[in-house]
């Protein structure tokens, strides 16, 4: 077992960690280390002061260094006494909002636990063990169970919260964080990833300060803004040395990441549902399951983090078929033709891309009901046969006979106020009574907490699934959320509506993916809206961006590597100059760029040149040659694009016998220098050699001093580098 219970200490273990707390005298349960493997009781750190104006529990009686305010503490609460973030909040029958939790009981399993009606990181029973720790309030029937959900091998451990009402009377939470984690000691930075639509997941490493300092979305979704994970560093914190903690909420609606610096210099984290759009009113003889925090460290810096995400998404939150197999590389006519296409066009570009090696053709928005622009037709998931004649099952029998697969894009939770839907059901779009709804992109919302429109919405994808052999389904949501009511909810439960919403969007996805094993769903959000690790237990791939550019992506998909893996991310070649910002970069680099992901095309193929069509042919020939690797090999950060002047990143074998480098060179410059850089994760004693040339090189040499960059000619250049194990 991974877990053991000595003298009331908690030992939470894996590979290369040790989590640990304790029952104290008082029943308090106090947090004691996350780290390395100490083999030891860490009690031995705490020593506190009397610090003034920290109030005292009353069973210390005199002892005024025994302090709820200034004790680590597993699970902080409100209105007793600990004046920092807390990581639940109550507001009692009386009005009373205390919460005094104490350690009543602890149970070890074999197996993880799973959480009803919300995605969970899944194992064999073999593969994790589960600790459940009971926590009762002194004066009430208010239980809160914590979860810990462990994998020894993948460093991982799990966190959830179930809140148990075991009186009679109803209680409202207002705060229900999944993860609590003080620390004692330590100089600590943080790292989020901040952006807008198009230019998502930016780095930003920040210094913790004293204060509250957090990161979140109120948006109805992860969003563009904010993405629901955090890093902790220490100072100093490199990709390859140093030691760091990662947090990744699995869930896709608002969140909040808070982390506070005390009086004391004690750091504390929070992370769960954001409590500015979270109200829940617990009746009783009732409980709340929480969502799940996924938590890993490294004593070996960001890179060793970053994969240990990586094969735990990869492995134990995706699902389905396509979790690790290889995916088709496909074309999408969003922007070869936006909503101008009929089947001839569509088929136009399909036979190009068939003749050069394309695996899947995928038709975007604008084939259903009345839709020609961006105000229409949303909801009326039905073929337009004024543009498919003969409707979707003629134009998929096309497209197979060319040797291809065929995708579809649905926006399934929007409604357009022109539409059959709206007009038959008005009363399913979101808005409050008495006030003009928020239109976003020209769009409403449908309620999805209601299971009329979820059932409405299972069938109408169902009889296009049904209808025609679709094999993919591009899955958007194009507008964040407001205007928050539902007729199905009481005034006193308004504030459950956006947690409600996202229940029933999970809900409605495990249905679909459940009855339709063998399609491919992809996630999007305006691009990467929603790219959490939520939506990948249903998808397991999201649109990375809408931004194509190739310049950007390397800095949109280097944030999202720090937990993401690389066979999540939707990345495409697309057309210069670039939709998004007009750039012109290379048809190479935009191809490698494009590699760090599922592959694709998001262009009218029939417009290349001859020579251009060619390289479409080479470059899925090589991606197919490297996918494997791409997907299922170690990923590596070679540099910092937000700092660099190149993009380099790095794949590596599980047997460390093939090595594929990849990267962009920004900028060309007169009498320009060669930039090294150090490669990692080979094997020092091996010898490896360079594709195309004769050179041979140490595995030690590679990674101790590096191998130079190519020179380049004209800005935006692509790297790469293939090294191979030379056999003795």
């Amino acid at each position: 077992m991974a877990v053991r219970v000595e003298n009331k200490v908690f030992y939470l273990e894996t590979k290369n960690s040790l989590y640990q707390m304790k029952a104290d005298e008082h029943g308090v349960l106090r947090h004691l280390w996350y780290g390395p493997k100490t083999e030891q009781d860490m009690d031995y750190l705490l020593d506190y002061p009397d610090v003034g104006f920290a109030g005292n529990i009353y069973e210390a009686d005199t002892c005024r260094t025994y302090s709820l305010n200034t004790l680590p503490l597993e699970y902080g609460t409100a209105g007793v006494g600990d004046y920092r973030v807390p990581a639940v909040a109550i507001v009692h029958e009386n009005g009373s909002n205390a919460l005094d939790l104490r350690c009543k009981a602890y149970r070890i399993t074999e197996g993880k636990y799973s959480i009803p009606g919300l995605p969970a990181v899944y194992a064999e029973e073999q593969e994790a063990d589960t600790l459940e720790i009971v926590l009762k309030d002194t004066a009430t029937e208010i239980y809160v169970i914590l979860q810990y959900g462990i994998l020894e091998e993948y460093d991982i451990i799990t966190r959830s919260v179930i809140i148990e009402n075991r009186g009679e009377q109803a209680v409202t939470l207002q705060r229900v964080h999944s993860l609590c984690l003080d620390f004692p000691y330590g100089d600590w930075e943080w790292i989020h990833f901040h952006g807008r639509h198009a230019m998502e997941r930016q780095f930003e490493r920040l210094e913790v300060f004293h204060g509250i300092q957090e990161s979140g979305s109120v948006r109805g979704m992860s969003s563009h803004q904010q993405n629901p994970a955090i890093l902790l560093c220490e100072k100093g914190c490199t990709e390859t040395s140093g030691f760091c903690i990662g947090a990744a909420l699995m869930y896709s609606g608002g969140f909040q990441a808070q982390i506070e610096k005390d009086q004391l210099n004690q750091t504390r984290v929070v992370m769960g549902i954001h409590p500015d759009t979270f109200s829940w009113k617990l009746e009783g003889k009732d409980c709340f399951y929480a969502p799940e925090v996924i938590l890993s460290c490294s004593n070996e810096g960001m890179g060793a983090l970053s994969r240990q995400f990586h094969r735990i998404i990869r492995e134990h939150v995706c699902r389905g078929k396509y979790k690790l197999e290889e995916r088709p590389v496909l074309i999408n006519n969003r922007e070869a033709a936006y909503f101008d296409f009929d089947d001839k066009k569509l088929l136009n570009i399909a036979k190009e891309a068939a003749r050069l090696g394309v695996d899947m053709m995928v038709m975007d928005d604008g084939w259903f009901g009345k839709r020609d622009d961006d105000c229409s037709g949303l909801g009326d998931w039905y073929v337009n046969e004024k543009k498919l004649k003969g409707g979707l099952v003629k134009l998929v029998e096309q497209v197979n006979d060319l040797g291809m697969k065929f995708g579809i894009w649905f926006e399934p939770e929007m409604i357009s106020e022109d539409s059959d839907l709206y007009r038959a059901h008005p009363d399913w779009a979101i808005q409050i009574p008495g006030r003009k709804p928020m239109r976003g992109r020209s769009r409403l919302l449908l309620d999805m907490t209601r299971k009329e429109v979820r059932d409405y919405l299972y069938q109408a994808i169902s009889a296009v699934l049904d209808s025609a052999n679709v094999e993919y389904v591009k899955w958007d949501m194009n507008r964040s959320i407001s205007d928050w009511y539902s007729a199905e909810l009481t005034p006193d439960r308004q504030g459950e509506m956006p947690h409600r919403y996202v229940l029933g969007l999970y809900e409605l996805l495990e249905r679909l993916t459940r009855d339709y094993p063998n399609v491919l769903f992809e996630g999007g959000s305006g691009g990467g809206g929603r790219f959490d690790a939520g939506m990948l237990y249903y998808c397991p791939q999201i649109w990375c961006s809408d931004n194509t550019d190739a310049y950007e992506r390397t800095r949109i998909q280097y944030g999202t590597s720090f937990f993401y893996p690389v066979s999540a991310v939707g990345s495409h070649v697309s057309a210069v100059p670039n939709h998004q910002t007009g750039r012109v970069t290379p048809f190479g680099t935009r191809a490698v760029t494009a590699m760090a992901g599922s592959f694709g095309y998001e262009l009218d193929l029939n417009t290349l040149s001859e020579e251009e069509k060619k390289e479409v042919t080479a470059q899925i020939k090589r991606f197919k040659k490297y996918g494997p690797l791409i997907h299922n090999g170690a990923y590596y950060r070679l540099s910092n694009p937000m700092e660099d002047k190149f993009a380099v990143w790095e794949f590596v074998s599980p047997d460390q016998s093939q090595v594929l480098v990849h990267g962009m060179i920004f900028w060309t410059e007169a009498n320009m220098l060669r930039y090294p850089v150090r490669l990692q994760g080979l094997a020092a004693g091996k010898r490896y050699r360079l594709e195309d040339t004769e050179q041979e090189y140490t595995g030690a040499a590679l990674m101790e001093a590096g191998i130079l960059l190519p020179r380049s000619r004209g800005d935006y250049a692509p790297v790469e580098l293939v090294f191979t194990e030379v056999s003795n």
